[in-house]
């Protein structure tokens, strides 16, 4: 990518940030509800208790104090709420559109804030005894090189300099991004009226002081009177862009669905990387409020480098758009931990660059799950460096997924290069070292707990893992090794993987039983029911279903490779072949009804997939069909052959 379309996908970002900060302010008040509930509640609980003879009211009282308070907060409820959603359909708008909104804004904030320095210039200058001769004192200090008195802190001379020179900022900007028609005359007049109560002030015929005072709101009519024109005359075409968003989104989700549509949208918005800018900003947003608040020099046992990562983490997650910022830079951090193992595995599967966005969903959930927003500081921030503990595991969990396979490729393809072998290995031991270090500090500096035993829990499960993997590796390593077919070796790997997915149906077990007794005695929530239900079917029921299935399947194989007959010594001389499936040579055989030879283990695999010989294609286990016509006699026989 270019350096100019770097900058300009930059720009883009930068000019949806803005939006998620009203959201944020709007979510830190819990839209207009908590903050004013909590400044009520004690006027009216006095005005309750005052107003009722018997300090009991019921419900057929009329309390006007009640009613206010519900009417005001229905009114902030619905003025969040509508903030929200405009602000919401401000960070969806296009790049062309979102441009002259701001330059609107700016244009519209521009003439406000022209008029209250005006008002404070003018206030100063009518408030002060010389304001009527300040140009006459402004001239005298220049004429006689006074540059103390002409620029003294309480001197009215500093304070005009400083109007004058704000003013023509202001009125530079405002001529140049207004969205007004650009008519010459306008054009020249413009900058007129952000300077016209200056020199109303300052002319030297005294003036009624009314009419200095309204100068400033005199002087903002132009270019206010310009703005408003401008809205009017855009309502056409907000309706328009409005309804053409809503027929291309419709259009949208007919041809393709909504997953596609919710898919381009989040590609054309950016989203992960508007996130994570909002929530770098709003980092040193509260970097700020720490030093300025003067926590840094506070006495306490802890550093104040501790001190601030702490309050920056705590008020990192205080909405649920700070979540899904940091969120967002979990996803980025772990995608990068993935790229490292990438590299170190020596792989460049895509399958393998997910752990960022399963890593991003699993924090997420947890956050919701455990209730983050809503949690108070000492125990949100206990809270996220849990969170950030079951991430870890969940992290180690996705490694192994991507060393397994690496692993069983290795051993099964006869791969020759060692420094692959010796990465995929050193990989295996880091899983296995990690989260025994983690579970020894952990149990070494923390109480016994729920989430201290589903940790453990993930640990062990992880360990587990790693050495069913190393197990099976091994045995394909042996039988790279061996120069005869070794027909036990899908018995040891059946157990091996048996062993390994029944330890982690117990942990499943185990985690569910945890889970229900934090939902039950410790935090209760839905999010936690709904996930508990979600964790019950696929890890539990499906994985039991799925094993018995598998259990069935090989026990109904070796039922019936069992019921067929081995081959002597003399047949197999005799036959002189390979297995037809594996094409390795035969020491040992079964024999079909159909007199094929091949490896009894192989054969099993192939029942598996179906119950016919892979040569002949007739029924493996059952009547065949000379047995068939021994049994049924001609007549049956002749009316089948009807039938057909």
């Amino acid at each position: 990518m270019s350096l100019r379309l770097r900058v300009l996908n930059l720009v883009e970002i930068v000019l949806r940030v803005p939006p998620l900060f009203v959201i944020d302010e709007i979510l830190k008040v819990g839209l207009g509800i908590y903050s004013f509930t909590e400044q009520a509640f004690p006027l009216f609980e006095e005005n309750f208790y005052k107003n009722s003879p018997q300090n009991v009211t019921t419900t057929s009282q009329y309390n006007p104090v009640l009613y206010r308070f519900v009417v005001i907060g229905l009114i902030r409820l619905i003025l969040s709420t509508v903030g929200c959603v405009i602000a919401l359909c401000l960070f969806m708008l296009n790049t062309k559109h979102l441009m002259v909104v701001y330059m609107y804004l700016i244009s519209l904030g521009v003439v406000f804030v022209s008029y209250w320095a005006n008002v404070s210039t003018v206030s100063l200058l009518v408030n002060t005894i010389e304001g009527n001769n300040a140009i006459w004192d402004l001239m005298r200090h220049i004429l006689v090189l006074d540059y103390e008195g002409l620029f003294s802190e309480n001197g009215t001379a500093l304070h005009l300099i400083q109007n004058c020179l704000f003013q023509a900022v202001l009125a530079y900007i405002f001529v140049n991004i207004h969205l007004g028609p650009r008519y010459p005359t306008l054009q020249k007049l413009l900058p007129v009226t952000f300077f016209a109560p200056i020199f109303v002030s300052v002319l030297p015929i005294p003036l009624p002081q009314a009419l200095l005072n309204h100068s400033p709101a005199v002087s903002a009519l132009l270019p206010l009177a310009l703005i408003k024109f401008v809205l009017w005359t855009s309502l056409v075409s907000i309706v328009h862009t409005v309804y053409s968003g809503y027929l291309h989104a419709r259009n949208f989700v007919s041809n393709f669905g909504m997953s596609a549509l919710v898919e381009a949208e989040w590609m054309r918005l950016n989203v992960p990387e508007v996130l994570r800018t909002f929530w770098l900003l709003r980092v040193v947003e509260h970097t700020f409020i720490f030093f300025l608040s003067g926590y840094w020099e506070a006495e306490d046992s802890y550093s104040p480098y501790f001190r601030l990562m702490k309050y920056l983490m705590v008020t990192g997650c205080d909405t649920v758009s700070a979540v899904l910022g940091i969120t967002s830079i979990v996803s980025y951090i772990c995608s990068y931990i993935g790229k490292i193992f990438q590299w170190i595995l020596l792989t460049e599967d895509d399958n393998d660059k997910n752990i960022g966005t399963v890593s991003a969903i699993v924090f997420y959930i947890l956050a919701l799950q455990t209730g983050l927003t809503s949690l108070e500081p000492e125990v949100r921030f206990v809270r996220l460096c849990r969170n950030f503990g079951l991430l870890f595991t969940a992290i180690l969990h996705f490694i192994h997924n991507v060393v397994n396979p690496l692993l069983m490729s290795l051993s099964a393809s006869h791969n020759p290069s060692l420094r692959r072998h010796v990465h995929a290995l050193l990989v295996c031991l880091l899983l296995v070292v990690l989260p025994l270090l983690l579970m020894f500090y952990l149990w070494s500096t923390q109480e016994t707990s729920t989430w201290l035993l589903a940790v453990s829990a993930f640990s062990i499960e992880v360990i587990v893992k790693v050495f069913v993997s190393l197990a099976i590796y091994t045995l394909f390593l042996l039988d790279a090794r061996r120069e005869t077919f070794w027909e036990k070796l899908d018995d040891y790997i059946y157990y091996i993987r048996a062993f390994g997915n029944t330890i982690e149906f117990c942990f499943g077990i185990f985690l569910f039983f945890n889970g229900a007794w934090i939902l039950l005695f410790e935090s209760g929530s839905a999010i936690r029911a709904v996930m508990m239900c979600i964790h019950a079917y696929f890890n539990i029921w499906c994985d039991a279903k799925a094993g018995w299935s598998v259990f069935m399947k090989r026990r109904t194989a070796v039922n019936k490779i069992d019921s067929l007959p081995d081959a002597t010594d003399e047949e197999l001389s005799s036959y002189n072949d390979v297995c037809a499936i594996c094409y390795q040579e035969m020491r040992s055989a079964k024999i079909t009804r159909c007199r094929h030879f091949f490896h009894g283990v192989c054969l099993r695999k192939w029942l598996y997939v179906q119950d016919r010989c892979p040569l002949c294609h007739e029924i493996l286990h059952g009547i065949n069909t000379e047995d068939k016509k021994e049994l049924t006699g001609p007549p049956i026989q002749a009316a089948e052959d009807g039938n057909r």
